[in-house]
């Protein structure tokens, strides 16, 4: 088969190592990162990926998506077929399985997650495209505060850091979850750093490719991925399905 991947800019290393072992020819696309901390509004810009793959005769396009916030909700190809894993979000993918990653969370509530993408990739001040976003041109978290302040002064600047971070509060630990794909002694080091600057717990714990894997090479058992027909388009659901075609 001739696949087109459009995948997450998280997933790169991953992905990168699984396109030899490959038993069909995939054209692999990545977007930018940034597009999750837009949650719905994501949607558009991998929509406008999907429309110009679905001109080239491919036999399946395959996202190295989730539901991302709902961001995946309502694509469709008017002529391929789409393939989405069944997973939550990235780390369900990076898990190998939604099921292995609620296990975790239910027993770790208050986690903070990294990866060998989520270190190499998000950058403090890293810019977006502006043709990605439109007039939104930096996303909050990955602004310093002395960038904050520099633009908007002492007060303004200490004051716009403080609520972009006061989600951090809400955790007491970070995982960082080992998908083999890179030299990961020093992100874990990074990782751990973080976690002790925060004064949060630190875990290290080995994922999976199972799932990328099989998305991939065309194994797509339909209890871990959804195949929307042409036509048709991804909706959530609220069971352990997590999507169906409509």
């Amino acid at each position: 088969m001739l696949l087109k991947a459009i995948i997450c800019e998280v997933l790169t290393r991953e992905i990168e190592s699984l396109i030899p072992g490959s038993p069909h020819e995939v054209d692999v696309e990545i977007l930018t990162m940034g597009l999750h901390d837009l949650g719905v509004s994501m949607r558009p810009h991998v929509q406008q990926r999907i429309d110009s793959a679905d001109e080239f005769g491919y036999d399946a396009i395959v996202l190295g998506y989730a539901l991302c916030g709902k961001g995946c909700e309502g694509l469709r190809a008017a002529k391929t077929r789409l393939v989405i894993p069944r997973a939550h979000d990235c780390l369900g993918l990076l898990m190998g399985s939604r099921h292995r990653f609620l296990e975790y969370f239910e027993n770790h509530p208050g986690v903070y997650y990294r990866s060998p993408g989520w270190i190499q990739f998000q950058k403090p001040g890293q810019r977006l495209e502006q043709a990605t976003l439109s007039k939104r041109n930096i996303i909050g978290e990955r602004r310093s505060l002395d960038e904050l302040i520099e633009q908007y002064g002492e007060d303004n600047g200490s004051f716009l850091f403080e609520q972009f971070t006061s989600y951090r509060r809400k955790y007491s630990g970070l995982t960082y979850i080992s998908t083999g794909v890179a030299e990961e002694e020093p992100l874990v080091r990074q990782a751990r750093t973080e976690a002790e600057q925060e004064g949060w717990a630190f875990e290290a714990v080995g994922g999976s490719l199972d799932l990328l894997r099989r998305l991939l090479n065309g194994e797509w058992d339909t209890n871990d991925f959804l195949i929307v027909p042409p036509g048709a388009a991804v909706s959530a659901t609220l069971g352990d399905g997590i999507f169906e075609a409509i």
